[in-house]
């Protein structure tokens, strides 16, 4: 009985799940399912968000992991008295010497062991994209909470300006009303002190001809003649009885009427549409390392499961798996061919668009480079990429009939569905979650394109070909692009230095200059399954230096 932790009978020493090295295990987080080693626990395992909240038990309590896995002594179902010995990727099933000798022998075999590992690591991967959902999720609904948070904070803002301002047009009308009724008050005094005066002048000419009247009266009822001469003489009679009537003015000011006014919304306030709440999130990256290569330019960067990574110069004819060591990157194996697009199989085997074949090849697990099952005559495959269920998404070009093709092909190489979009030129390709495929159009020789959107059925649904701001002096130069761990798609502007990140319809969420972390050239980029970013530079116009650099980034937000 062979002990999954020994090294012998071929099987793979259980490593840390974060620093992937030969550290000595010793703890495992129940949350994460992850086994640590103490360097580990204590530096980056803290670090996850709730990290401190997570159950981490040391590893010898967890028999689940310590426990012997037996591969020698599993019966087949078909054969009686026949033992399990390998384990058929072709027709994924184990079989027995038997079912090798009748069925399986010129069909993909591998050690029972290698095979065991190979799910669990996929197993490890979706758990992993499970986590990374759950982040996702996590970062989501920390911004919505700032939103409501900012949302209720405008609200109030908002209501208490109109409370204050309708305190203050109060305020404004009543002190308007009291300087109309003031007006009002005056006018009319004035008014009635005009038509007072002319009306006193008269009241006294009435009452002085009056008098004078009584006094004539009582002169006219004097009998004695003699009297009457001589008084009339002394009263000069004539003068005494000529009156003057007062002059009254014409007319007068009337006191003024009111005319009732009409407030208007545009006069009191109103409120303006304050846009929309705005879901972008901010993009933030942080370089994490930087690698010096030999080669003249990063045209292709594609990570494995195992940490290692495929680079390609693309028509300078090297293609090199290299691993990270220090600021360098060390070359575990170098082919010289050239490389137009390339994708790592589910099985950690590298998959290749080689110019001027039809069928792609492969680099398998032994590092040989062997042709694959995938043939897309009479198309020359450009673009590769690999969707859930182990599908092929292939970008092909036919030079003959000047034609382009979508195409999409299953894991044993058969063509499922062709879509011939009005493309120009496939050069990357990815999709998201919901099955949009996002392909890098180059419509001239200079790089300058669009990314086409083709929904499920292979019809256009939508086509982004640079923002207006972005590329006001300089047109979009689409080259690489790659779908993010939040489902949304990173596309490298060649002309700008700028990564334009796309929603799943291809519309844009936002962008960011990688030359504010000191990357210039940007040429290729991917994610690798823990959500680890790579940028690769790509060579300056006129360079003659082996100078390009792979740049490994945290990056959130997208």
């Amino acid at each position: 009985m062979a002990s999954f932790h020994s090294h012998g009978s071929g099987q793979v020493p259980v490593k840390c799940g974060l620093c992937e090295t030969d550290r000595s295990i010793q703890w495992k987080c129940m949350d994460c399912s992850l086994l640590m080693c103490d360097h580990c626990k204590t530096k980056v395992h803290s670090k996850f968000k709730n990290g401190r909240e997570h159950r981490i038990i040391d590893k010898n309590e967890d028999k689940l992991h310590m426990e012997e896995i037996e591969f020698t002594n599993i019966k087949c179902p078909e054969h009686n008295g026949q033992l399990l010995c390998l384990y058929c990727k072709t027709c994924d099933k184990l079989v027995c010497p038997t079912c090798f000798a009748k069925v399986h022998k010129k069909h993909d075999l591998i050690e029972i062991s290698d095979a065991y590992n190979i799910k669990v690591e996929r197993i490890k991967i979706e758990v992993m994209k499970m986590q990374k959902s759950i982040h996702r999720m996590n970062v989501k609904k920390d911004h919505f909470n700032k939103l409501v948070f900012e949302e209720n904070s405008t609200y109030s803002k908002v209501r208490q300006d109109i409370l204050i301002h309708e305190t203050t047009v109060k305020e404004q009308v009543k002190q308007y009303f009291e300087e109309l009724i003031n007006k009002l008050d005056k006018s009319h005094e004035t008014v009635l002190s005009s038509v007072k005066d002319d009306l006193n002048a008269i009241t006294s000419f009435t009452n002085q001809t009056e008098d004078k009247i009584n006094e004539v009266q009582d002169f006219i009822r004097v009998s004695n003649a003699s009297d009457v001469f001589k008084e009339a003489k002394q009263m000069e009679m004539e003068k005494f009885t000529k009156t003057d009537e007062p002059v009254t003015k014409p007319n007068y000011a009337s006191t003024p009427k009111f005319v009732p006014g009409y407030f208007t919304k545009s006069s009191i306030g109103a409120l303006q549409d304050g846009g929309n709440l705005s879901t972008e999130i901010d993009i933030s990256l942080d370089m994490k390392n930087e690698y010096q290569t030999a080669i003249n330019g990063i045209q292709l960067v594609s990570p494995c499961l195992d940490q290692s990574i495929w680079i390609s110069s693309g028509p300078f004819r090297i293609l090199q798996r290299v691993q990270p060591d220090g600021t360098n990157l060390r070359v575990m194996s170098k082919f010289n061919i050239e490389v137009r697009g390339m994708a790592v199989t589910p099985s950690n085997q590298l998959l290749l668009c080689v110019r001027g074949k039809t069928r792609l090849q492969q680099i398998n697990s032994s590092g040989e480079l062997i042709e694959s099952v995938y043939d897309v005559s009479p198309y020359y495959p450009i673009a590769i990429h690999f969707i859930s269920g182990n599908q092929l998404i292939v970008g092909a070009h036919d030079d003959q009939l000047k034609k382009n093709a979508v195409m999409i092909l299953s894991d044993n190489g058969n063509i499922e569905t062709v879509y011939r979009p009005l493309i120009n030129g496939p050069i990357s390709i990815t999709s998201t979650n919901y099955k949009n495929i996002h392909v890098v159009d180059r419509i001239l020789k200079d790089y300058s394109g669009k990314v086409v959107v083709l929904g499920q059925e292979g019809h256009i649904i939508n086509e982004y070909a640079g923002h207006s701001t972005i590329n006001k002096h300089k047109s979009f130069k689409p080259v690489n692009i790659v779908a993010t761990p939040y489902d949304n798609v990173v596309v490298i502007d060649l002309n700008t230095n700028i990564l334009h990140i796309l929603s799943d319809n291809g519309n844009l969420v936002s962008y960011c200059n990688v030359e504010k972390i000191g990357i210039t050239f940007p040429q290729s980029l991917a994610f690798n399954v823990t959500g680890q970013f790579y940028i690769g530079r790509g060579r300056i116009i006129g360079s003659k230096t082996k100078e390009a650099k792979l740049y490994e980034i945290n990056i959130e937000g997208v």
